[in-house]
């Protein structure tokens, strides 16, 4: 049987349809992102420096760092250099709304006292700094979850289309037995290194109750912490920053650890 030359048209027409149609149909544009930083000195940027602001704000944060390499929509940074939970709650979040699709927020290690840990431990004895990790580390168990619940429950609501993206904070220290006359004894790092830890696991925890994604940036910073052969982490000694993130941390080790989540 011979097809009408009509019918051969129309035949041909659809092949090519079925071979070529995904191609004709434009393809659909990523969605815009519009996002905001929240949190603490570790979202802000201290350590790295250079400030833009009374919030120590610098463009070598990760937030910033990842804003600058993939050009979202929108881009509000409000995240303040020692800020707590209450802080977050009450002048961070109106820069949320519902068209926000990203937040990201390191929070919390105010709350639990992180100037006192590292100062006690830097100029104290081995037994201030053992109480004031105790004293902090009983307020990570017993009060900060419900202070990371409603924080995390009070940025949902603000933007309830948003990603939220919970990043941690790192073991500040290597153990290696001997790191120059000056550092805090290995039995100190030790004790802050624990801290952190019980930190991390509370936060990870609180995050996932909340369906927020949690970054544990310990992984990342691993074997680069102060007493490292390469540490991204400011020793005491640094005029502004102590004990936070270098140019190398933020860039090499929280907007590393960030790019794992967002592509």
């Amino acid at each position: 049987m011979t097809l009408r030359p009509l019918a051969r048209a129309a035949l041909a027409l659809a092949v090519i349809v079925g071979a070529f149609g995904l191609a004709a149909t434009p393809a659909q544009a990523a969605p815009a992102v519009h996002y905001v930083a929240l949190g603490d000195s570790y979202s802000s940027g201290v350590g790295a420096g250079p400030y833009q602001s009374t919030c120590l704000r610098s463009n070598r944060s990760y937030a910033a760092l990842w804003a600058a390499a993939n050009s979202p929509a929108s881009f509000r940074f409000v995240a303040c250099g020692g800020a707590v939970t209450a802080d977050v709650l009450d002048s961070q979040l109106s820069a949320l709304d519902a068209s926000t699709t990203m937040v990201t927020v390191t929070i919390g290690g105010n709350d639990a006292g992180f100037v006192d840990v590292v100062l006690n431990c830097r100029l104290g004895s081995e037994s201030a700094c053992a109480t004031t990790v105790d004293r902090a580390e009983r307020f990570a168990t017993n009060e900060l979850p419900g202070r990371l619940d409603a924080t995390y429950a009070a940025i949902k609501q603000r933007a309830p289309n948003a990603q939220l993206i919970v990043l941690g904070y790192p073991r500040l220290f290597e153990e290696p037995r001997y790191c120059g006359l000056l550092a805090i004894s290995l039995t100190k790092r030790a004790i802050i290194n624990d801290a952190a830890d019980l930190l991390a696991d509370v936060t990870a925890a609180r995050a996932a109750a909340a369906g927020a994604t949690f970054v544990d940036t310990r992984r990342q910073f691993a074997g680069h912490g102060v007493c490292g052969a390469t540490p991204w982490i400011n020793d005491f000694s640094a005029l502004i920053g102590a004990y936070h993130p270098n140019v190398a941390g933020y860039r090499d080790g929280y907007l590393a650890a960030l790019n794992t989540v967002t592509g």
